[in-house]
């Protein structure tokens, strides 16, 4: 099976099936010399994680991680970062009347067609699951940008669920209101008309789609190329790898398709030091006057805030009564997909979205040179660092520690 690595530099390679013994993945091109902080990417992972509210599903994973590759002494060597996330609740006798039989939908059918078999439990590799070692990674990417000179920020917010939609709002309102309620709408008026709706389709049986804007601040302009490697073109891949992704849009979007020429087209003006705080610039600099163009043009960065939205459907696995065709027997068959299920995706999905731009955004600036892929200090050469490990022998304590246990091997 292929497609299981994204990135060119910052890649990523995940394993794992939804029951599958764990979940896990290795993180090639992080630089050396980055603090990493486990507690931060456990938060990230809890922000994730199953069971955190009534409007997601009830499997009870801690989702702990181990970090047990790529870090010495708190900071990151330069090799592979490995991380592993073990499954501690898989229940998949529920989904043993769907082995010959698909559920409406799901990838069950195109699997077993794909390979002549298939992991069954709990959809095994196509289930969203996966996306906790997106997750751990993004996380890990993250604390290489703060690493680094740049202070590029991140954040994203549910602004749909169903026909409920949030006004817009700002940067700074996302970041504060966003982690308050369990949809993770920075608008709290609407977040409480949201949570509404998905109580209503959960009481029904029944679940709704719903969508993600997104924000990123502080990304330098002149990152991406032309055509296959633009950075709208990555992002698109990396956010319709996320399951149940149905739409990617930035700037303007689909909107543009009402917009003329004249008035979606840009001028031009030099920055005076003050009209444009969020973008990424010097006083001096030809900057555009507005950013309907969402943060890129030509598939490179301008500097200004790169913003966007993404779209999921309804979850698939619902408890209504749906009909299916078991090849095995030859009879189509009333079902009904009983288990533990979000009625609508995105307020667990803010975290994916969040760490698949991290990730991406990283990578480009590793391919650009603006963060020194073997380093994050950018003293190539220079050998006796802040971070080596220090010589066990310089200190008496490990050295004691040394001789009782070599009396003990004795």
């Amino acid at each position: 099976m292929n497609g299981n690595s994204f990135g060119r530099l910052f890649q990523v390679t995940t394993y794992g099936e939804s029951h599958g013994e764990a979940m896990g993945c290795t993180v090639s091109g992080v630089p050396a010399g980055v603090e990493i902080d486990e507690e931060t990417i456990q938060r990230e992972l809890d922000r994730r994680k199953p069971g955190q509210s009534m409007i997601t599903t009830s499997r009870g994973e801690p989702d702990k991680v181990k970090i047990n590759s790529g870090v010495q002494d708190g900071y990151t060597t330069g090799t592979p970062v490995g991380m592993v996330i073990q499954n501690k609740d898989a229940r998949s006798g529920k989904y043993e009347p769907f082995v010959t039989a698909p559920r409406p939908s799901h990838g069950d059918y195109t699997y077993s067609a794909k390979f002549g078999t298939r992991n069954w439990g709990g959809g095994g590799r196509s289930s969203a699951r996966e996306t906790v070692n997106w997750v751990a990674a993004g996380a890990i990417a993250q604390q290489v940008l703060d690493a680094s000179e740049y202070d590029v920020q991140i954040k994203a917010h549910v602004n749909q669920i169903g026909d409920v939609k949030a006004p817009e709002v700002t940067f700074e309102e996302m970041l504060e209101h966003t982690e308050e309620n369990e949809v993770r709408c920075a608008h709290p008026e609407t977040a409480e008309e949201m949570r509404e709706v998905a109580d209503q389709y959960q009481k029904e049986g029944d679940s709704i789609g719903g969508s993600i804007y997104f924000e990123c601040r502080g990304v330098p302009r002149g990152l991406g190329a032309p055509r296959f490697d633009s950075v709208p073109a990555r992002l698109g891949k990396a956010m319709f790898a996320i399951p149940a992704v149905t739409a990617f849009e930035y700037g303007l979007g689909r909107d543009a398709r009402d917009v003329a020429g004249i008035d979606r087209n840009e001028d031009w003006e030099f920055d005076d030091g003050e009209s444009h705080p969020e973008t990424v610039s010097e006083e001096g600099d030809p900057v555009p006057v507005g950013n309907d163009h969402g943060g890129l043009q030509g598939g490179i960065t301008t500097g200004e805030p790169i913003y966007g939205e993404v779209t999921w459907h309804a979850p698939t696995s619902i408890p209504k009564t749906q009909t299916t065709a078991d090849w095995e027997d030859g009879e189509r068959k009333e079902i009904q997909v009983v288990g533990r299920h979000d009625p609508v995706l995105p307020p667990r999905a803010v975290p994916v979205v969040e760490s698949m731009l991290a990730c991406t955004v990283l990578d480009f600036m590793l391919l650009s040179g603006r963060i020194n892929p073997d380093r994050i200090d950018d003293r190539p050469g220079e050998y006796d660092t802040d971070y080596h490990p220090s010589s066990p022998q310089d200190d008496p304590e490990d050295a004691a520690t040394r001789a009782e246990s070599t009396e003990d091997d004795d």
